[in-house]
C-alpha cells in the first residue's frame, strides 16, 4: 500500500505538470478550511522593528544597509501589487508607525487599492499599535496610549478594528498585556513566540502551547483570552521554507525541463513538518508564520512559492494548505469547540537556553528608561492643559510627543536593547516632542493665568526675547539640579514666580526642590504668607561630575531650595521666591558630619516626624526603621554591590549583555577608607549623604510629614579599567520572614506573587539562581510575613528580586564589555563625551521605601505610586518684586471635589474633532485593601464643572469601538477547570446623574461631546 501511495502522488504531480498552457502554470490557491484534515494556515507577515540596529528613518527608507538590508518602504511597495495579482493571497501588517508614514506618501489611487485589499480581507492589520511594545519595561498608561494611537489611525482611514494581538518578538509576556491590552481592547486571541525553554518543552509534551489566559484575578473570567505560543519559539517559517532571495531556502522547482525538479520532495517536507506540528497542538489546525524580520521586499518571490506549495500540497491530499490570517486561524480554533488549558500569571522571566535569562534588559539603559517615564507623566499633564484651553490643530500640539512616546515603547527602545546610535535617536525624538509639548503647556498657562495684555510663558527652551513683560521657563534638567530660570540673582529687585501644576485628580501636599544660587531667599504663597522652606548645598556628585554643569553653568555654587506646596486637583498654585536678609531666610538647617573616628558612640537618628531611620554610631550604616505612629520597629540594612558580568570562555560563550543577565560572582561596593556621614536636619526633612565609592553616592531623605524614605542615588561612571563589566544593585535587608516569596507589579498595575526558584507551570531546573529569579518592576516590589511588609517603589523600569529571605534588591545601572549574541552586535557600554573627555554614563534616580503592618502597605504603594508616576510639574517666570499673577491658582475640577483616592484619571485629551477622550482607572485589586478595594464613583458633573455634557459613549480601552459592541463580538472560549466568574463592572452611566462607577482594577474609557 505504501508503494501504491507513492505512485499515486507521482501520477498526480505529473498530471498537474502536463495540464499547463505552454509554460504558464495556473496554480489553484483558492483552498479554504477542509474538515477532518490537518489544515496548515500559511500566514504571510513581516516583522518590522521600529528601530533596533538602525534608526526608525533608516529602516523606513532603507538607509545604512551595511548594518542591515531592510527597507519598509520597499516592503509595502512590493507587497500591494503582489496581493492585487491574486485575490487568494493574504498578508498581515502590524507596526502603524511605519504604515502611517507609507500611507501618507500614497496617491489617492494607491489608497483606494489598499482600502479594497483591507475590505476584502486580503490585507489585515493585527495588534496595530504604533509599535509592538515591550511587555516588561513599559508602563500600562504608555501601552494604552501607543495602542490607541495606532487603532485611531486605522479607524479613521479604513474604519477597521483589529481583532488579534500579535506580540511575537517581546522577550517574555505580561499579565497586563493579556487582559488589558488583549481582552480589554477587544482582541479574540493573542499570539507570541518567546516563552522559557523549559516551559516550552513541557507544553510541547502536554499539548498546552495553546491556552486560555486568565491574567487578572480581579477581572476574573472577563480577562480571559485565547493565547498561542508558537511551537518552535520563533516567528519564522519552518527551515528551508524561506522564499526570499536574501535567505537560505529551497524554492519549489516545478519545471521538468530544468534541473533540480523537486515538487515531490517539497510536498513531502511540507507534510512532514505539518504532521509534527499537529502532534503538539489541539484540533486539526496549525499555523505557519511565513515571514520574519523585514521580509517581503521581494514579495513576489514569497507568494510565487507559496502559490506552488498550496497547489501541489492540496493535490497530494494528505494535508490541506491555505492562505490565512491569525484571525481566520483563531476562528477555526474556536469553531473546533475544544476546551483549552487554563493559564494564570505571566510568562516571566524568559530564558531561551540554560544560563541565558533575558532579565538584564529590565535595567539596560536606565537613563533612557528614566527619560521615557518622566515624559510619560509630562505627556499626560500636557494633554490636560491642552484640553483646558482648547486644542490648536494648527499647532503647536502634543502630537509630536505622542509619536515619540509611542515609538519609545517599542521592544528594542525602552528595553535598552538597540544599538547606541539608535538609542540616541529615540532620545532625540523624545526631546523634540517635549519641546513642542512644552510650547503647549506654556500657551495653556498663559491663558489660565489670564494676564491682560501679556503672555506669561513664551517659550520652553530658555528665556526668549519678546516685547512682552514676562517670559516662562520649564526646566527639563531639574533631576540634576539645573534650572537657569531659578539660578538668577534676585538682589536686583526681581523675584521668581513658581507655578506648580498637579495632574492628579486629588489635592496634593508635597515638597518641591529647585536650585538657587543664593541661600538667603524666602518663599511666599500667593497670599503673601511666608511658607516653610529650607536650603541645602547641592551635593557634588549631582553637580560637578555632570557634563551639563561643566558646559552651561554660570555659577559653581548651587543650593537646593525646598519648600512645602499645596496644589488643587488638576490645577496649579503659585509661589514666589525673593531675596531676603539672612535673618528672614529659611529656618536654620543643622549640618553634622560624623567621621567615625571612635568619638561617636551613640546611634544616629534622622527624622523628626513619625518616621525615624537609625544609623550605627560605629560605622554609619543603616540599622533600623522606626514608625512611631504604626509602631513598626524593624531591622533595616542597606548596601550597594555589583555583579560581575560573565565574559564568556572558549567553552561557554554566553556573556552578560544588553538582553542577558549572567552574573559571575558579586562584590560589595565599599570605600577604600571610612567615609564620613553628612547629615542635614531641617524643618521639612532630614537627609543623610553617604558615599559608598567615588562612583556611588546616595542621599536618603526623611520628610517630617511622610512615613516613607526617599533614596536619591548617583551611580557612575562605572569603572571598567579592570576589564570587568559591572551590574550595580542596591540591597535592603530586613528581619521579615518572607519564606522565598515576594511580589512585583505587572506594568505598574496588578501585583503578582513570585517564589524563588519556582514556576507554577513546570518543575524548574535551576541553573541561574540570581538571574533566573529576577523580574521586571515598573511600580514596585514588596515582601511580607505575618506581622510586617516592606515595600520599595521605583521611578523607572528596573529589574529586581528577593534572593534572600527578608531582603529586596533592585538593579540600578549596567555597564558591560561584551555583546551577548542576541543580534544587537554591541556591548552595553554607554559613554558620555564632552570637551574631548569621555567617561561612562552617570545615572541619577530615586527609589522609595516603607515598612507597614501587614495588610496596610497597599495604600502607600498605590497612592505614592501615582505621585511618583505623576510628579508635580513646575514652570517659572521672573517678575518685578512688586508684581503678582492676577490668577495665581486654578483647578479644572469643582473646587469642592476630588476624585476618590482609589481612582486615577489617566487620560484627559481633546481630540481633533473637539470631542474629549476620558479614561478613569481603579487603582486597587480585589481584596488588596479592606477599605479601598471597593466600587468607586466619580461625579462627572464635578470633574467638568464649567461644561455641559451633551453625549457620552463608553468605548473599548483603545477607544476604537463602543464597549457594548466589543463585548457582543468577542469570542468566549472554554477553559479547562475554570471556576472564576466575570469581574464586577461599574454600571451604565446615567445621562442625568453622570455618575461613573469603577470596580477594582477596572479601567473605563469614554468619548464625551460637550454643548
Amino acid at each position: 500500500m505504501a508503494g501504491f501511495s507513492v505512485l499515486l502522488r507521482i501520477f498526480i504531480v505529473l498530471l498537474a505538470t502536463i495540464f499547463v498552457e505552454g509554460k504558464y502554470m495556473v496554480y489553484n490557491t483558492s483552498a479554504g478550511v477542509v474538515p477532518r484534515k490537518i489544515n496548515v494556515h500559511l500566514v504571510p507577515h513581516t516583522h518590522d522593528d521600529v528601530g533596533w540596529l538602525k534608526t526608525v528613518d533608516e529602516y523606513y527608507i532603507g538607509a545604512n544597509e551595511t548594518i542591515q538590508i531592510a527597507s519598509v518602504h520597499n516592503i509595502l511597495d512590493s507587497l500591494i501589487p503582489t496581493l492585487v495579482a491574486n485575490k487568494d493571497r493574504k498578508f498581515v501588517y502590524v507596526e502603524m508607525a511605519f504604515f502611517k508614514r507609507w500611507w501618507n506618501d500614497q496617491s489617492d489611487e494607491s489608497k483606494n487599492t489598499v482600502r479594497m485589499l483591507v475590505n476584502s480581507g486580503q490585507l489585515e492589520f493585527i495588534n496595530a499599535g504604533m509599535v509592538m511594545h515591550d511587555e516588561a519595561t513599559t508602563h500600562y498608561i504608555d501601552m494604552i496610549d501607543q495602542t490607541t494611537l495606532g487603532h485611531k489611525f486605522l479607524k479613521q482611514e479604513f474604519n477597521f478594528t483589529p481583532r488579534i494581538g500579535w506580540q511575537i518578538d517581546p522577550f517574555g509576556h505580561s499579565a497586563v498585556q493579556a487582559y488589558l491590552l488583549g481582552a480589554e481592547v477587544g482582541f479574540d486571541a493573542l499570539f507570541f513566540a518567546r516563552i522559557d525553554y523549559q516551559d516550552r518543552e513541557k507544553r510541547l509534551d502536554d499539548k498546552t502551547l495553546e491556552v486560555i489566559w486568565e491574567a487578572s484575578t480581579s477581572r476574573g473570567s472577563s480577562s480571559q483570552i485565547f493565547a498561542d505560543a508558537f511551537w518552535k519559539g520563533d516567528y519564522e517559517p519552518p527551515t528551508t521554507f524561506y522564499f526570499d532571495p536574501m535567505r537560505d531556502g529551497i524554492p519549489v522547482q516545478d519545471d521538468p525541463d530544468l534541473f533540480n525538479y523537486n515538487v515531490m520532495q517539497r510536498v513531502d517536507d511540507f507534510v512532514a513538518v505539518a504532521l509534527a506540528q499537529a502532534n503538539v497542538t489541539r484540533s486539526n489546525h496549525v499555523m505557519w508564520t511565513m515571514g520574519t524580520d523585514f521580509m517581503y521586499g521581494f514579495a513576489l518571490s514569497w507568494f510565487r512559492d507559496m502559490d506552488k506549495l498550496i497547489h501541489y500540497v492540496n493535490l497530494d491530499g494528505r494535508v490541506n494548505a491555505l492562505y490565512s490570517t491569525p484571525s481566520l486561524y483563531a476562528d477555526s480554533k474556536y469553531a473546533a469547540s475544544e476546551t483549552w488549558p487554563l493559564k494564570t500569571g505571566d510568562f516571566f522571566p524568559y530564558a531561551d537556553y540554560a544560563d541565558a535569562y533575558w532579565t538584564g534588559y529590565f535595567t539596560s539603559r536606565p537613563a533612557l528608561k528614566g527619560y521615557v517615564r518622566l515624559l510619560s507623566s509630562y505627556y499626560l499633564a500636557a494633554r490636560q492643559l491642552e484640553y483646558f484651553v482648547g486644542r490648536n490643530n494648527s499647532g503647536p500640539t502634543t502630537d509630536s510627543l505622542a509619536d515619540a512616546m509611542a515609538i519609545a515603547q517599542h521592544h528594542d527602545a525602552v528595553t535598552g536593547t538597540s544599538q547606541q546610535h539608535v538609542a540616541d535617536d529615540y532620545a532625540e525624538r523624545l526631546s523634540i516632542g517635549y519641546t513642542e509639548s512644552a510650547e503647549v503647556v506654556a500657551a495653556s498657562l498663559d491663558h489660565l493665568t489670564k494676564i491682560p495684555g501679556h503672555l506669561l510663558c513664551t517659550g520652553s527652551s530658555g528665556y526668549i526675547s519678546t516685547d512682552t513683560t514676562f517670559s516662562c521657563f520649564q526646566c527639563a534638567l531639574l533631576n540634576i539640579s539645573h534650572c537657569p530660570a531659578t539660578e538668577v540673582d534676585l538682589s536686583t529687585g526681581k523675584k521668581v514666580a513658581v507655578l506648580v501644576y498637579n495632574s492628579l485628580g486629588w489635592k496634593r501636599t508635597d515638597v518641591v526642590k529647585i536650585p538657587v544660587i543664593n541661600e538667603n531667599v524666602k518663599v511666599e504663597d500667593s497670599s503673601g504668607n511666608v511658607i516653610p522652606a529650607q536650603v541645602i548645598p547641592v551635593a557634588d556628585p549631582f553637580t560637578q561630575r555632570n557634563p551639563y554643569f561643566a558646559i552651561s553653568r554660570s555659577s559653581t555654587l548651587v543650593y537646593s531650595l525646598s519648600f512645602a506646596v499645596t496644589v488643587p486637583p488638576l490645577g496649579f498654585n503659585t509661589y514666589y521666591i525673593t531675596s531676603t536678609d539672612k535673618s528672614e531666610g529659611p529656618s536654620n538647617v543643622e549640618m553634622t558630619t560624623y567621621n567615625f573616628d571612635g568619638s561617636q558612640e551613640e546611634d544616629i537618628v534622622i527624622g523628626s516626624g513619625n518616621l525615624q531611620l537609625v544609623y550605627s554610631g560605629k560605622d554609619g550604616k543603616l540599622v533600623r526603621y522606626i514608625n512611631n505612629k504604626s509602631k513598626v520597629n524593624v531591622t533595616l540594612e542597606q548596601s550597594y554591590s555589583y555583579y560581575a558580568g560573565f565574559a564568556g570562555t572558549d567553552c561557554d560563550k554566553q556573556t552578560s549583555g544588553a538582553y542577558i543577565f549572567r552574573p559571575n560572582g558579586s562584590c560589595s561596593i565599599q570605600p577604600a577608607e571610612k567615609m564620613p556621614l553628612l547629615v542635614y536636619r531641617g524643618p521639612l526633612f532630614d537627609e543623610v549623604h553617604h558615599m559608598s565609592s567615588y562612583w556611588v553616592y546616595q542621599i536618603t531623605r526623611v520628610y517630617r510629614d511622610k512615613e516613607h524614605a526617599v533614596h536619591e542615588f548617583s551611580v557612575g561612571p562605572i569603572p571598567v579599567d579592570d576589564n570587568v563589566g559591572k551590574e550595580v544593585v542596591t540591597k535592603l535587608k530586613t528581619d521579615i520572614a518572607s519564606n522565598r516569596t515576594f511580589y512585583t507589579d505587572s506594568n505598574g498595575r496588578d501585583f503578582l506573587q513570585r517564589i524563588k526558584n519556582y514556576r507554577a507551570d513546570w518543575n524548574l531546573e535551576v541553573n541561574e539562581p540570581i538571574a533566573g529569579n529576577y523580574y521586571p518592576i515598573n511600580l514596585g516590589i514588596y515582601i511580607k510575613d505575618e506581622k510586617t511588609e516592606f515595600s520599595l517603589l521605583v521611578d523607572r523600569a528596573v529589574g529586581g528580586s528577593s534572593i534572600n529571605d527578608g531582603e529586596v534588591e533592585i538593579m540600578l545601572h549596567r555597564r558591560l564589555l561584551y555583546d551577548d549574541q542576541r543580534g544587537v552586535g554591541e556591548p552595553l557600554n554607554e559613554v558620555v563625551c564632552y570637551h574631548d573627555l569621555c567617561h561612562g554614563l552617570i545615572v541619577v534616580g530615586k527609589y522609595f521605601t516603607r515598612l507597614d503592618r501587614v495588610g496596610e502597605g497597599s495604600k502607600w504603594r498605590r497612592t505614592s505610586g501615582q505621585e511618583i508616576y505623576s510628579p508635580l510639574h513646575l514652570a517659572f517666570t521672573t517678575l518685578d518684586k512688586s508684581e503678582k499673577l492676577p490668577v495665581p491658582t486654578f483647578s479644572g475640577m469643582d473646587s469642592s471635589y476630588s476624585l476618590p483616592e482609589n481612582v486615577a484619571l489617566i487620560t484627559l485629551q481633546e481630540l481633533e474633532d473637539g470631542s474629549v477622550l476620558l479614561r478613569l482607572a481603579h487603582l486597587y485589586e480585589v481584596a488588596e485593601d479592606k477599605d479601598l478595594s471597593t466600587v468607586a464613583s466619580v461625579e462627572l458633573k464635578k470633574v467638568f464643572p464649567t461644561q455641559q455634557i451633551k453625549y457620552i459613549k463608553e468605548m473599548s480601552l483603545s477607544a476604537n469601538q463602543e464597549r457594548a459592541e466589543m463585548e457582543k463580538k468577542r469570542l468566549l472560549w472554554k477553559a479547562e477547570g475554570s471556576n472564576s466568574k466575570p469581574g464586577s463592572r461599574g454600571g451604565p452611566v446615567d445621562p442625568g446623574t453622570l455618575l461613573v462607577e469603577l470596580a477594582p482594577m477596572e479601567i473605563r474609557t469614554f468619548i464625551i461631546d460637550f454643548e
